[in-house]
């Protein structure tokens, strides 16, 4: 019942921009902190943007100041507008809903990803 669903991925220039999208099913949206997470084959998955359920952002250090998370709980819809983008930085794109409950228990989703690909 819980869905997560990426959208906004594609084939981008050096130098371009790209919005990916992503839409919850199934969960409290508000109370989840949302994440967006990348990986290549063979490389460890990385996370690149955090936002909690209170507004509060984090980055990775190799795309602050170019990557910007926000969030719509109204349409529970999180986003990662990425701008100058590097061929480094083509991989799939997950977006992650994380929260713990009271006496640890964690509750843990994920989208199937979305491709960004950036050329040179």
């Amino acid at each position: 019942q819980v869905q997560l669903v990426e959208s906004g991925g594609g084939l981008v220039q050096a130098g371009g921009s790209l919005r990916l999208s992503c839409a919850a099913t199934g969960i409290i949206f508000s109370i989840y902190a949302m994440n967006w997470y990348r990986q290549t084959p063979g490389k460890q998955r990385e996370l690149v943007a955090t936002i909690s359920s209170g507004g509060i952002k984090t980055y990775a250090d190799s795309v602050k100041g170019r990557f910007t998370v926000s969030r719509d709980n109204a349409q529970k819809t999180v986003y990662l507008q990425m701008n100058s983008l590097k061929p480094e930085e083509t991989a799939v794109y997950y977006c992650n809903a994380a929260r713990q409950r009271l006496g640890g228990v964690k509750d843990d989703y994920w989208g199937q990803g979305t491709q960004v690909t950036v050329s040179s």
